[in-house]
């Protein structure tokens, strides 16, 4: 679960990179535009991906354990 969190976090870091720096939504772009349903669920799903990397500042434990 935390390396699925890590990856949607990247994927939303990127597309904030991109609208900052080109003014391009990735996401909006690929999946119909941002108001489409699609994109929505993935802003939503990447949102809570975030909210859930936040526990990763309160473990002691590498974020992904690569024995497991």
């Amino acid at each position: 679960m935390n390396a699925i969190a890590l990856i949607l976090v990247i994927v939303g870091a990127i597309n904030w990179g991109s609208i900052g720096l080109f003014g391009i939504d990735l996401v909006g772009m690929i999946f119909g535009g941002q108001l489409s349903l699609m994109s929505r669920i993935i802003f939503t799903v990447v949102g809570l991906a975030g909210l859930w990397s936040i526990s990763f500042f309160f473990k002691d434990t590498p974020i992904i354990d690569k024995e497991n």
